[in-house]
């Protein structure tokens, strides 16, 4: 939970968990995405590397 300074407890910001995404062929980080709060497994979506140059699978790095 995140407070400014001058609110009140009525306007609170949650902040989403962000996390990294690597290549899986190449090995470069290359995406941060928020990671939802009941998620348990890691992330692991087909994205565009730009090293590799074609749509590769990204998985969450520790």
């Amino acid at each position: 939970m995140l407070v400014f300074k001058g609110q009140t407890a009525e306007k609170v910001i949650y902040m989403a968990k962000k996390v990294v995404l690597s290549c899986e062929k190449c090995g470069s980080r290359n995406y941060s995405v928020p990671k939802k709060d009941g998620a348990t497994e890691r992330l692991e979506l087909k994205k565009f590397c730009s090293h590799c140059n074609e749509h590769t699978t990204h998985k969450q790095t520790l």
